[in-house]
């Protein structure tokens, strides 16, 4: 069904594999600002990557950080889970739009192509550069196979779908990450 590659890697330096995916998405939300190829494809594709990409961050990743980067604290931690949940609910507005050629749609990609990149700009910055210069070799690329491993496993269980981001936005909401 699905010919957009989603990236499925195994192994590999946690920061380089965080950073492709963040290239990925940049890459996706492009051709869906711009209406290169199926734009429903597109944003299916967009919204498994995200969110594999994100639940497997807020699991594996940031909790092994907190502990052995000096400058990821539990503030940077925080502030990444809630940027994940401002892009998963900019998200379900996308996913929830029947048309994919109208201004609405457009203006709702381009949102959630502004929440993205202030967020993707903001943790390779506060997150992702401190993870290179103060976590051990060793542990990043132990990160990147537990982080690549969950990845593919949520991205099998279909994890982009609508109803699972509806859910993932609703419990965001009542742990408070979600301002209403």
């Amino acid at each position: 069904m699905n010919m957009i590659d989603l990236g499925r890697p195994t192994h590999g330096d946690i920061v380089d594999l965080i950073v492709d995916d963040h290239r990925r998405f940049e890459q996706l939300l492009r051709q869906l600002r711009m209406g290169e190829g199926d734009r429903d494809e597109l944003r299916r594709a967009f919204a498994a990557v995200h969110v594999a990409h994100s639940l497997a961050e807020e699991e594996v990743v940031y909790p092994v950080l907190r502990r052995k980067a000096d400058d990821v604290g539990q503030h940077e931690v925080e502030h990444g889970e809630e940027e994940h949940a401002e892009g998963n609910e900019a998200l379900l507005r996308v996913l929830d739009l029947k048309g994919t050629d109208t201004p609405t749609f457009v203006e709702a990609v381009e949102k959630l192509s502004n929440l993205v990149a202030h967020h993707l700009a903001e943790e390779e910055l506060s997150i992702l550069a401190a993870a290179r210069t103060e976590v051990a070799e060793r542990t990043r690329f132990d990160l990147g196979e537990k982080w690549a491993a969950r990845r593919t496993e949520l991205l099998n269980q279909d994890c982009g779908d609508v109803e699972n981001v509806r859910r993932i936005v609703e419990q965001a909401r009542r742990e408070g990450h979600l301002d209403d």
